[in-house]
């Protein structure tokens, strides 16, 4: 995967991508150039790096979450829903999901019905 902003790719990039595609598809791997971040990208990490500093957690919603998806992927808004106190829960979520101790696909907008789950992935 090579990363550069679209505006600063000129010709002689394009032959280094294309070069850099053929040897990748002779070790039978897939080659990708991205030149930017889709917008719900951008718009995700913003909303979950509200909730990156530390927080007291006196209700133990952080444990009820983790424990919650511990046990299966759910979708946000049903997940914060097991816990005691949902309205209070939703901080707490992105506060893990910014911290990494739950993860989300940024690939689709974040709300209510993006799909939490574990880390370390779907399959996990």
């Amino acid at each position: 995967m090579d990363v550069r902003p679209g505006g600063l790719i000129g010709e002689e990039d394009e032959v280094r991508f294309a070069a850099a595609a053929q040897v990748a598809a002779a070790a039978g791997w897939r080659y990708m150039v991205l030149t930017g971040w889709r917008r719900q990208v951008l718009a995700g990490i913003d909303a979950l790096s509200v909730r990156r500093r530390p927080m007291a957690d006196p209700l133990g919603l952080e444990r009820q979450l983790l424990a919650a998806v511990g046990r299966r992927p759910w979708l946000f808004a049903e997940l914060v829903d097991q816990t005691q106190v949902p309205a209070v829960a939703r901080t707490h979520a992105v506060h893990l999901l910014w911290h990494r101790r739950m993860a989300v696909d940024l690939a689709l907008p974040f709300g209510d019905e993006t799909w939490v789950y574990p880390v370390g992935g779907r399959d996990e």
